[in-house]
């Protein structure tokens, strides 16, 4: 059994068909089902069931995906460890970022980084904070900026920032004087929050929880700056974190006010535990933590 035709089974139970994953293994799909069969034959197992429209895993197919996917992040885990190693620090460095979150905490990082490892080349993904783990987990990306909490044990996180989350309040709300305010006085208030998915909307769900009542959300957004300004309209209210409350840009912001209970969030560097980390990937990490606290 070679590692290619792993890979290749991986391809095709993803794409869940011969020519896409073909297609994305840049093969004839001829070869490609050629060399699935070969291994097939070579088992003694069928891994698919071949359907008109898609195929299928069958049951030794699902267990073969299974192993095999750490198989395959073991081996490019040992291959980038043993790149690491190299004169000049070659190679790749996978970073996810949160979307906004990254904007203001990664400038500060990648120009350290880039001084100190000029010959390695760092990508960017941005994503939502749920999607960005399911990636570190698959070995898609290799560190990540996440916001806490984080589901999957494999998972190393290292604290990196602790910011106060606050309340956004339209500027002509009745409790915008006040410099704090009690959460459980808004549990009729209509409420914006970001789109399923996003790190800091289960924190805003938890706050509401916490204080005693399941808001009614009347408009969403993937982006947080599109919730600050829907708040600054009047559309509703929401949560904002310290950063976002400090970012200039906006001609008519939100009102920031204080939540009574001084909830805050905390921001992670994250990474896979059961996998060795090259060196510009643990200097990334200590670079990012370091920043945090100044932040």
């Amino acid at each position: 059994m070679e590692l290619r035709q792993v890979r290749y089974v991986l391809a095709v139970a993803e794409e869940r068909s011969f020519s896409r994953a073909a297609n994305r293994l840049h093969l004839a799909q001829p070869s490609l089902s050629q060399q699935i069969a070969k291994l097939e034959k070579l088992l003694g197992v069928a891994l698919f069931h071949r359907l008109p429209q898609h195929v299928e895993l069958t049951d030794a197919g699902q267990r073969f995906v299974q192993v095999a996917q750490n198989l395959v992040d073991m081996a490019d885990g040992l291959e980038r460890e043993m790149r690491s190693y190299a004169v000049g620090e070659s190679g790749k460095l996978l970073v996810g970022s949160l979307p906004i979150t990254g904007a203001y905490v990664l400038p500060h990082v990648i120009s350290d980084f880039t001084q100190q490892f000029p010959g390695v080349e760092l990508q960017l993904m941005e994503d939502t904070s749920s999607h960005l783990e399911q990636l570190l987990v698959r070995g898609k990306i290799d560190v990540s900026l996440l916001t806490m909490p984080i589901g999957d044990p494999s998972i190393e996180a290292i604290p990196a920032i602790k910011e106060e989350i606050f309340l956004a309040l339209p500027p002509q709300h009745p409790l915008a004087e006040q410099e704090e305010v009690d959460l459980a006085e808004l549990a009729d208030e209509p409420f914006i929050l970001l789109k399923e998915g996003q790190g800091f909307r289960t924190i805003s769900l938890r706050l509401c929880e916490q204080a005693g009542f399941r808001p009614r959300i009347v408009f969403e957004s993937s982006n947080i700056q599109t919730v600050q300004s829907l708040v600054a309209a009047g559309m509703g209210i929401s949560f904002a974190p310290k950063m976002i409350t400090r970012a200039p840009g906006a001609i008519h912001p939100p009102v920031y006010r204080h939540l009574t209970s001084h909830p805050s969030r905390t921001l992670v560097v994250a990474y896979r535990r059961d996998r060795p980390m090259s060196r510009p990937a643990e200097a990334f990490v200590q670079i990012l933590v370091k920043k945090g606290e100044k932040l």
